[in-house]
């Protein structure tokens, strides 16, 4: 298979890193196998990204980058999730084309020759496209399904496009996905903030080896409210429609009561009914108050310059800010 064709071409893999020291030797060896198979690629970086683990991930990452120049080795101080973990590898990459792959063994590896191939076809990015995913909760399931369909509308991606965590990028993507310095990366926002030249290839999700997925409840909640905050206003403007709808709602509510009242002098307006308007206009009040308050405490996070990841030490590299790192 011809990928680059007159072309020696570096690839970086970045593999964000939390709590895997089980499955994370047996990643790089399948990585091994298939950068074996690929033609005209003259040489290539392994960028493990321990995120704060809590488990002896960092041993297994020296290990490795002891018994590999080309394998890098990043140790954040404190876990500010995956995202952000990623970007910390971004920065430290320097491929042509860049991969960004999960950690937790189920990433089909072996797709890396086909998402070359597709974005030697002129895509900016490719992403592989689950049509199976394997050993997911039926809530689990339904919370990705919500997710993606939200995600979708807010950030207007076209229909039949799927981005995941599992993709391939050109150069100079990465290098405008880096220019994004808040705290709140969210990777399918970049992506889309700078290229909507998105290609796909189907796979099928394999089976997880060993442990169990470091999104709890609160980290998946926490990065479904990043990715329709950071990226998308479309929150605000659905809270002033919300806003009409409740005032006219209001209206049509007060003009049938005084149209009653005028009918029956009698009439006696409901406590039932009144108490549920005034609990759900209430709501709907304090739900928009909160959206407000996340953008304006982010905005204030922002401000402060609060980073997306601090690192303690980087192996077989040097500083993302040292001049000589290229």
């Amino acid at each position: 298979m011809e990928i680059f064709q007159n072309l020696k071409t570096k690839i970086s893999f970045v593999i964000p890193c939390y709590n895997s020291a089980s499955i994370l030797e047996k990643m790089v060896l399948e990585l091994y196998k298939v950068i074996e198979t690929l033609p005209d690629i003259s040489s290539y970086e392994i960028i493990l990204v321990n995120d704060a683990s809590k488990d002896n991930t960092i041993e297994v990452i020296q290990k490795l980058c002891a018994g590999d120049v080309n394998i890098i080795g990043i140790d954040l101080t404190k876990n500010r999730g995956q995202h952000s973990a990623i970007m910390a590898g971004l920065s430290y990459s320097t491929g042509d084309f860049v991969f960004s792959i999960d950690d937790d063994g189920q990433m089909p590896v072996d797709s890396i020759p086909d998402m070359l191939e597709e974005i030697r076809k002129g895509h900016d990015v490719v992403c592989a496209h689950f049509i199976k995913r394997l050993s997911r909760s039926l809530f689990r399931r339904f919370g990705t399904w919500l997710n993606i369909k939200i995600r979708d509308a807010l950030l207007e991606i076209p229909k039949g496009m799927y981005v995941t965590i599992f993709f391939v990028a050109r150069r100079f993507v990465v290098d405008e996905i880096l220019k994004y310095k808040n705290p709140y990366p969210y990777l399918t926002g970049l992506i889309f903030r700078v290229t909507d030249n998105i290609g796909n290839v189907e796979t099928v999700q394999k089976k997880r080896v060993s442990g169990a997925s470091g999104y709890t409840l609160k980290k998946l909640f926490s990065l479904w409210i990043n990715g329709f905050t950071a990226f998308s206003i479309k929150p605000l403007r659905i809270s002033t429609v919300l806003g009409l709808i409740s005032s006219v709602t209001g209206i049509i509510v007060a003009i049938i009561l005084i149209i009653n009242k005028l009918i029956d002098p009698q009439y006696v307006a409901g406590w039932v009914s009144t108490i549920a308007t005034t609990l759900i206009i209430g709501g709907i009040i304090m739900f928009m108050l909160g959206l407000v308050g996340e953008y304006i405490g982010r905005i204030y996070m922002s401000i402060n310059e609060s980073p997306q990841y601090v690192v303690r030490d980087v192996i077989n590299g040097k500083k993302a800010n040292d001049d000589s790192f290229q």
